[in-house]
């Protein structure tokens, strides 16, 4: 299987103020319908192998949705009405295609700039017949605010995103208070927001700033946790997670509900 979130060293989705500078993308194929519009964030290098081009080119008509501001037709999208769940940042997929699968009965709406880690995720969707995911690769923030709807999301996944460790970075954290809000916002009544990280600092300061949203509320019940959850039976354990488990190193996760 294709690897997966790799805690603490991706770019996070629509995280930084910082003009992007990398260079535009070689065109794809006539036919793949996705934007190549970068804006809000610094889009880390990264090479898409051969398989990773075949599957722009063979699946993406199917799976990659294309970028608009305009109201997205989810039910048309996905063919069906279902409960929807939006995971900001899913790096090399292959956790995503594993929570999709456990959970049939859900559609997963998916946001990635990382030109690889699309095509890694369009080769599982096509080549396991996942039908609950659709990608965009564009900023997560632009899709929130011109293609959902508030109160259109019954989850929110954020899984590993970039901690910035650096004191003089940490404002380009993605989970700061406005974006927690603006997540918020756009849930159902009762919809969460799970977040996870291997950066102990981070997930303070998520732990704070979820706290802080007077729309949210913890569901962690267990006080020797701190406020934090058990793994939740859906979200894998990456490789890069479990070699860090076995270093010592923790991993925290924070699920959160609207009220």
């Amino acid at each position: 299987m294709t690897s997966d979130h790799q805690p603490s060293h991706r770019e996070a989705d629509a995280t930084t103020e910082t003009p992007a500078t990398a260079k535009p993308a070689k065109p794809l194929p006539e036919g793949v319908p996705f934007m190549r519009v970068i804006k809000s964030y610094v889009l880390r290098a990264g090479r898409t192998g051969p398989g990773q081009q075949r599957a722009y080119e063979q699946f993406g008509p199917r799976f990659l949705l294309n970028y608009a501001p305009a109201p997205l037709d989810v039910a048309a999208a996905f063919g069906r009405t279902a409960p929807l769940v939006m995971e900001i940042g899913f790096g090399m997929g292959g956790a995503t295609a594993q929570i999709a699968q456990a959970r049939p009965q859900d559609d997963f709406i998916c946001c990635e700039v990382h030109e690889p880690g699309v095509g890694a995720l369009l080769k599982l969707c096509g080549e396991g017949g996942i039908e609950n995911i659709r990608i965009f690769r564009h900023d997560a923030v632009e899709v929130l605010d011109h293609m959902l709807p508030e109160g259109s999301l019954d989850g929110v996944h954020v899984f590993f995103p970039d901690p910035w460790h650096k004191t003089k970075h940490n404002k380009r954290r993605l989970i700061q208070a406005p974006f927690v809000n603006r997540l918020a916002r756009h849930l159902k009544p009762g919809g969460y927001i799970h977040l996870a990280t291997d950066w102990e600092p981070y997930a303070q300061q998520m732990l704070e700033v979820l706290s802080a949203e007077p729309l949210l509320h913890n569901t962690a019940t267990d006080p020797a946790l701190g406020g934090y959850v058990p793994k939740p039976g859906y979200r894998p354990l990456t490789k890069f997670e479990n070699r860090g488990l076995k270093l010592g190193h923790g991993v925290w996760d924070l699920v959160f509900k609207k009220v």
